[in-house]
């Protein structure tokens, strides 16, 4: 059977539109999918001369994201699956990335690990578990014919390390990917001229499935920088849709609060926004106050309301579940908190400490039911676990102990969120069912405890724990690890502590056991940014 991919690798790329890319925003490089495509072919044709072929697993490692565009279709004309490493930055331990990446690469069992700037000079040499191809070396063999490929062959090993810290690759097929790409076409409601603008990681699913593969698959313009260029200046990111007129651009929701506060500073007239018809926020616990400031700092550039996107995704649903509509400003729940952790009954009302942003009605191809502990559905406003079934759904993950199934018998893969679905089918999440934190019976949403921590002035915004803490007298209680810049400072912490317990209490009645305060950096988090708060709860001290 024939899969998107593979009639798209078989025919002419566009010579019009492209992808602009580089690690500077002001100075990208740019190369139509036809120049693109030739690039990957002569790729393709290095990588058959090391021995890969159909069924093989490749890691890259490449900081240019033009660089991974041609890796990505030069793996995929021989018939093997792309795996993106997680990259180092600054502050990596270069002893335990190494380590974990050999440990990736023998999970996935590589073939190879091709490797592009700059990253090629300092692996020269190192053993990692397979040969090490660059990404210079490969040109200059002679083509190759396309490897063809069906929808059940895996396209992509999508590394997953959760809040645990032990790999594991999510298997996306080709009919995955095929699927995928419809259902965010349906949802997007591509004008033919669209242009999309990212700085995200490509070892991320947002980055790679969304703003790399969707361009790239429906040949539209793709702008592309890396996120150190965010780090280095995020209002590069307002630059880039500004200068390119883009109109389609996703970030998960720190990212719109970091920008919301360099619109503030910026001049009348810094930045034109009113190109921007898409912008999705996901990958995140989404805090409405952040999108309200950002909608409210756009405002003056031209940015649409509408334009906000909340969405839910996944990698093990190749990446989206739903979307909100981009006809509509986003909707907000305010709920009871005593019914919600009481026995999980969403009761609207109009003042609580407790919010949910709605995320949209499922994409096409996806279903969502909301089941109790027993896996029995709930109607509508109950809060419960999260199913989700459909085409773009793995069925399977690759572990460090082999290949395990990620969906049960009828198909439905159990996302370990809680959430609710409202009457008109739009989905709420709610939070991680095992962060769940209990206090006397009553089930405390972590983010609703992070989110009144980060409301203290002197803790970081976003870099906030709350976990379960067991108190002296035994009985459950709530720990608060959180990164200050005043951590060291005896007389701030002792006023940071004193705040961020009041904050606490302020939000959920519920006294807090203890604070930690640690220093810039050191949150444990996933490599896409999330925290670890498994990993945070070690960190607690004791009050």
């Amino acid at each position: 059977m024939s899969t998107l991919v593979r009639t798209w690798l078989a025919s002419p790329a566009s010579e019009i539109t492209g992808l602009h890319s580089g690690d500077d925003p002001s100075d990208l490089r740019f190369r139509t999918w036809s120049q693109v495509r030739e690039a990957g072919r002569t790729a393709a044709a290095g990588l058959a001369a090391a021995g890969i072929g159909k069924g093989d697993a490749v890691a890259i490692l490449a900081g240019d994201p033009g660089d991974v565009a041609d890796l990505v279709q030069a793996i995929w004309l021989r018939g093997a699956s792309f795996t993106m490493l997680h990259q180092p930055t600054p502050r990596t331990d270069l002893e335990v990335w190494l380590a974990e990446t050999r440990e990736v690469i023998a999970m996935l069992g590589a073939a190879a690990l091709v490797v592009g700037d700059p990253f090629a000079e300092p692996l020269a040499g190192m053993d990692v578990g397979t040969p090490i191809l660059t990404r210079a070396g490969l040109d200059g063999h002679d083509p190759v014919p396309q490897v063809d490929v069906e929808a059940d062959d895996v396209a992509i090993l999508q590394l997953t390390s959760g809040s645990t810290g032990t790999p594991k690759a999510v298997a996306i097929t080709f009919g995955n990917v095929e699927q995928n790409q419809a259902a965010m076409l349906s949802s997007v409601e591509p004008t033919g001229y669209d242009v999309a603008v990212s700085w995200l990681p490509l070892y991320h699913d947002m980055g790679m499935i969304g703003l790399m593969l969707m361009p790239m698959l429906e040949q539209a313009v793709a702008v592309i920088t890396t996120p150190l260029a965010f780090l280095r200046k995020p209002e590069s990111w307002a630059g880039m849709i500004t200068r390119f007129g883009g109109t389609c651009t996703a970030a998960p929701n720190f990212a719109y609060a970091v920008l919301a506060k360099r619109l503030r500073r910026a001049a009348d007239g810094a930045y034109d926004l009113s190109s921007l018809r898409v912008a999705i926020n996901g990958a995140e616990p989404i805090d409405e106050k952040s999108l309200e400031a950002f909608l409210a700092e756009g405002a003056r550039f031209g940015l649409r309301p509408e334009a906000l996107m909340p969405s839910y995704g996944m990698a093990e649903t190749t990446l989206a579940v739903s979307f909100d509509s981009q006809h509509t400003r986003l909707v907000v729940d305010t709920v009871d908190a005593a019914a919600a952790e009481s026995d999980g009954a969403v009761v609207r009302v109009d003042e609580s400490v407790r919010t949910h942003v709605r995320l949209g009605r499922p994409v096409p191809g996806i279903e969502v039911v909301i089941v109790d502990d027993e896996k029995q559905p709930l109607p509508a406003d109950r809060i419960g676990t999260i199913l989700v079934r459909g085409g773009a759904v793995t069925a399977r993950y690759l572990t460090t102990d082999g290949w395990r199934a990620a969906v049960d018998a009828d198909g439905w893969l159990d996302t370990g969120d809680l959430g609710y679905l409202t009457e008109s089918g739009e989905i709420v999440v709610a939070g991680r069912k095992k962060d769940v934190i209990i206090v006397s019976g009553r089930n405390l949403s972590p983010t609703v405890i992070e989110r009144a921590a980060c409301s203290v002035d002197g803790i970081r915004p976003g870099n906030a724990a709350a976990v379960s803490y067991r108190r002296l007298d035994g009985r459950e209680g709530i720990a608060v690890v959180a990164e200050s810049d005043a951590a060291d400072d005896p007389q701030a912490a002792q006023r940071i502590h004193d705040e961020v317990a009041r904050a606490v209490f302020d939000a959920v009645g519920v006294a807090v056991s203890t604070v930690t305060l640690i220093g810039r950096g050191e949150m444990p988090k996933t490599p896409s940014g999330k925290i670890r708060r498994h990993s945070a709860a070690d960190l607690v001290v004791a009050g």
